[in-house]
């Protein structure tokens, strides 16, 4: 008796709770969680409970598939998933376009792919396949591989636009961190609906469960279980068969489902054995050739195991144990030797029949007691099918073959060999310190001397992993130390390899000048090999450390020599040309050269996803983000943002992750109408993941703070946050983008009442924008510049400055920045009916520009502005009109620039007093802002703050 077979007793309440979001996915368009996580320890019921759930979707119409993960395959690639879409309508699978995309998801069987894109497709197939509504069961999450539990974190951050529900069944004290960790977030949006499962009641167990046992055996029984369902069942099965209580109560579960297989036969017993030790893989056609049986013997015996309900067949037809405890128990139970031999016949039969390595991996690596070169090589094979769709798997049996190679001079050259393809594939599965400490190892052995694989690899790998985990430092150190070896020297080639990274670690660690030098140097060693894509490398180098430091001339420069340069060459198997790609994109978006940049990143991305650069995607990614934002396409720019942050969590460097949320919560910024969290919360998790650091992305993170709070209508924890992100004398800030920072001081020092701070970031954001050249940052310190005038009720002045700040937006393509100049300037109408008409069409472009662009914030402005454009001279005083004598005589003084302890020193009253009647006159005149105040007060009306 199992608890399939079992009345279903006790979880009428945990049921009657997901029949409700059954309901809910048969609705239409219904916002409901994507995932239902349901918990507990091993024989609660999870598995009956999801049973009985999947009986009910399809009674109500739902297509349900079924797939579980198990113990001893961990590491086999989507296993469960695997498992489930076996499940799938064939018509409906063979009538999706990307089917050869999804390929690793529905076989199991790894290939040449970027994950991330597997990710999406596997999202797209789900969406297929949910004309109808449909439901995934996934159970024992608790044993799912790597690949599976990013793939369900996809899901779980991007839910299907479909009426798809995923029910994730695990132990809760099994769960790997991963799982949890998505778990947890998915409940925190509302991505996740979390149902845990206790024990059972005693009365519903005695009276449905046990039903003609006398009452205190039942009981007695029932104690033993505490409330374990598998266990209470497992207790009265063995009673029936004349166990008495007393031996029952102080029985073990394990026992009492051990005692089972006791009067099996010989032949019985191995066959449950093998069952039990080949899991998923227990296919009838293997069964024969590992068990040695006769046909007609292997069938009566499985008939004999069915029956005696040891063995059931699973929707696919594969026999297996009938819980995955008795499974544990079975093949914990077998002689070791016993499975290896096991493994190893079932690793022959495939091998007879042809299989792919990826197929017969699992048995090789079980069958491996010692060194077999034949199981390694089958090993290595599926490691390199899986490295770019299952990472976590490569790097699991490319271990398995380092452990088992011998420790000998023959076979240095192999063992450094996969050491270091291992490194690489713990790296780009997220095991950055694991990766770093291996490299290490690799460094540290004596280099064989045979050019089978290069010591620099190793040191430049190495540098990325610490760059990656936020070292700078240790990176510098590492490289310089192995550029200065003597004995041997870096060959000029490993030169270049070295010398590239130690350009990079600029602006992080230091600045462009420390390594301006060796950079230069490089390039000459690069230019003496005929090496153009180590040219291009330097050049590119060279482009992005002159642009951060604010030397835009010679950044533009660079740029131009290495665009000649990548431009010319072939991009065909070119994997070294993806790096310099990604640093050139990024140099010319800083240089406002925004069609070169999309254009190289375009070319970048091409290369990264085809020669598996996992980690350069979101650099790729965010270049594009960046130039989409200032061109004002937003939609698209949210999207690569998201695609970034797949990719920097499956990659696992919280330093990255910092930059491509920072980036994202700009794109959100733009996306989303003020007042909307999801920017500033954005925003606040990059900081988070900054950590305490004090580099280039630490910087980017809080200054993309302070905009967001800026826009969230906190002026005072903005300059906050840009003050810390700049440090002393603003240092940190990037000194190419510092006018845009500034403008953020400026907006906040304006909304907060400090005209002499205003003036002086103003002032400072002027001189920098003259020195860098660049439109857009001219254009922001025109807009800063603006507010000084504003302040003091000068509109026609201010209202030149933004109108200046739109033309230069427009003359570097940043269309915006000049949606927002425009309405800033429309905010601000003239004295006359000739600024009236300039206000009136700066707001139709501006607004135009907006709602083409996608950019809500703009949008929302554009709505904010109307009235300015729209009312005559006499829709200030209206407003005023409103305002008691208190309250005007308080607005004479603000307008005035008196601060807010100024006027209650001057009228006699507390400052609390004066605060209260601010705030009613702003929401009486429906401004929001001093600098607001002081321009209705001078006959105009000025628009909500905003600033970049």
């Amino acid at each position: 008796m199992t608890t399939e077979q079992a009345p279903f007793v006790g979880r009428e309440a945990e049921l009657g709770r997901l029949e409700r979001l059954l309901a809910e996915l048969l609705e239409e368009g219904h916002d409901r969680p994507v995932v239902i996580d349901i918990s507990g320890e091993a024989g609660i019921g999870k598995s009956r409970l999801v049973h009985e759930l999947g009986l009910r979707a399809v009674r109500r119409g739902a297509a349900v598939l079924r797939g579980r993960a198990t113990e001893y395959e961990s590491h086999i690639p989507f296993q469960p998933f695997t498992d489930a879409f076996a499940d799938l309508d064939p018509v409906t699978l063979a009538s999706f376009p990307a089917l050869a995309e999804v390929a690793p998801v529905l076989s199991g069987v790894p290939r040449h792919a970027d994950r991330f894109d597997l990710h999406r497709a596997t999202a797209a197939l789900l969406t297929h396949a949910a004309a109808s509504p449909l439901v995934m069961v996934l159970d024992d999450m608790h044993w799912a591989d790597a690949a599976s539990l990013e793939l369900l974190d996809h899901f779980v951050r991007h839910p299907p636009r479909a009426r798809v529900l995923l029910v994730v069944a695990r132990r809760d004290r099994q769960t790997p961190a991963p799982l949890a960790a998505t778990l947890a977030r998915g409940t925190d949006t509302g991505a996740v609906r979390r149902t845990v499962l206790g024990p059972l009641g005693e009365r519903e167990c005695v009276e449905r469960l046990s039903a003609g046992l006398d009452g205190d055996e039942a009981a007695r029984l029932f104690r033993a279980s505490e409330g374990n369902p598998l266990y209470l069942l497992t207790l009265l099965q063995a009673h029936r068969e004349g166990a008495p209580v007393s031996r029952l109560s102080t029985t073990g579960l394990g026992a009492l489902l051990l005692d089972e297989l006791t009067p099996l036969t010989p032949d019985q017993r191995r066959l449950v054995e093998v069952v039990a030790t080949l899991g998923d893989h227990a296919r009838p056609a293997l069964l024969g050739p590992v068990t040695g049986c006769e046909p007609d013997r292997l069938a009566a015996d499985l008939a004999v195991l069915t029956r005696r309900d040891l063995l059931r067949s699973t929707p696919q037809g594969r026999p297996a144990l009938r819980h995955p405890v008795l499974r544990s128990l079975v093949h914990d139970g077998t002689d070791p030797w016993v499975r290896t031999e096991i493994h190893r016949l079932a690793a022959a039969e495939l091998a007879r029949s042809g299989a792919p390595s990826a197929e017969r991996a699992h048995h090789a690596e079980h069958s491996m007691s010692g060194w077999d070169p034949e199981a390694a090589e089958v090993l290595i094979e599926a490691a390199e099918q899986a490295a770019h769709t299952a990472p976590a798997s490569c790097a699991h049996w490319l271990d398995v073959v380092l452990t088992h190679l011998p420790h000998t001079s023959e076979h240095a050259s192999r063992r450094r060999e996969l050491m270091l393809r291992r490194a690489r594939a713990l790296g780009v599965c997220g095991q950055l310190r694991a990766s770093r400490d291996l490299l290490h190892q690799v460094i540290a052995m004596p280099d064989p001397g045979d050019g089978t694989a290069s010591r620099a690899s190793a040191v430049v790998l190495c540098a990325v992993m610490e760059r990656h985990l936020g070292r700078y430092s240790e990176a510098v150190a590492l490289l310089r130390r192995e550029l200065h070896r003597t004995d041997p020297a870096p060959s000029p080639a490993d030169q270049v390899a070295l010398g590239l990274e130690l350009g990079s670690s600029a602006p992080h660690d230091t600045s462009y000048p420390t390594v301006r030098e060796d950079v230069a140097r490089i390039l000459e060693v690069a230019r003496s090999l005929g090496d153009e894509e180590g040219v291009a490398g330097a050049l590119s180098v060279a482009a992005l450390g002159e642009v951060y430091e604010g030397e835009t001339a010679a950044a533009g420069d660079f740029a131009r020599r290495a665009a000649a340069v990548v431009d010319s060459l072939p991009d065909d198997d070119l994997t070294g040309l993806c790096e310099p790609l990604a640093r050139l994109g990024w140099a010319e978006a800083f240089l406002e050269r925004f069609a070169d940049a999309e254009r190289h990143a375009d070319r970048g991305l091409a290369i990264a996803r085809r020669t598996g650069q996992v980690y350069l995607l979101p650099h790729l990614l965010l270049c594009k983000t960046h130039v989409r934002i200032q061109t004002c396409r937003v939609a698209s720019a949210v999207e690569l943002a998201d695609e970034a942050e797949d990719m920097a969590r499956g990659i696992g460097s919280d330093e990255l992750l910092a930059f491509v949320l920072a980036t994202k919560a700009q794109a959100l910024i733009a996306a989303c109408p003020p007042g909307d969290q999801r920017p500033l919360a954005t925003a606040e998790e990059a900081v988070a993941a900054a950590g305490l650091g004090a580099n280039w992305w630490a910087s980017i993170a809080w200054t993309v703070l302070g905009y967001a709070a800026l826009i969230n209508g906190d002026p005072a924890r903005a300059r906050e946050a840009v003050l810390h992100a700049g440090g002393p004398r603003l240092r940190r800030l990037q000194p190419s983008m510092r006018p845009l920072f500034l403008e953020i001081l400026v907006t906040a020092a304006v909304a907060t009442g400090d005209p002499d701070a205003a003036r002086e970031w103003a002032g400072r954001a002027r001189v920098e924008a003259e020195r860098l050249g660049l439109p857009i940052q001219r254009a922001s310190a025109l807009r800063s510049g603006a507010h000084i005038p504003l302040g003091r009720g000068d509109t026609r002045a201010a209202a030149d400055l933004f109108a200046a700040a739109a033309a230069e937006s427009a003359r570097g393509g940043g269309a915006f920045w000049e949606a927002y100049s425009l309405l800033l300037r429309a905010s601000v109408p003239g004295d006359d009916a000739d600024s009236a008409r300039k206000g009136e069409a700066a707001w139709h472009r501006g607004q135009q520009l907006a709602a083409t662009g996608g950019s809500r914030m703009l949008t929302e402005l554009a709505e904010m502005v109307r009235p300015a454009v729209t009312d005559a001279a006499f829709g200030s005083e209206r407003r005023l009109a409103e305002l008691t004598v208190r309250e005007r005589e308080i607005a004479d003084l603000v307008a005035e620039g008196l601060t807010s302890p100024a006027i209650a020193e001057r009228l006699c009253l507390s400052r609390r007093t004066v605060e209260t009647h601010v705030s009613r006159i702003y929401r009486k005149t429906g401004v929001s802002s001093r600098a607001a105040l002081v321009a209705l007060m001078a006959g105009r009306t000025a628009a909500r703050s905003f600033s970049g």
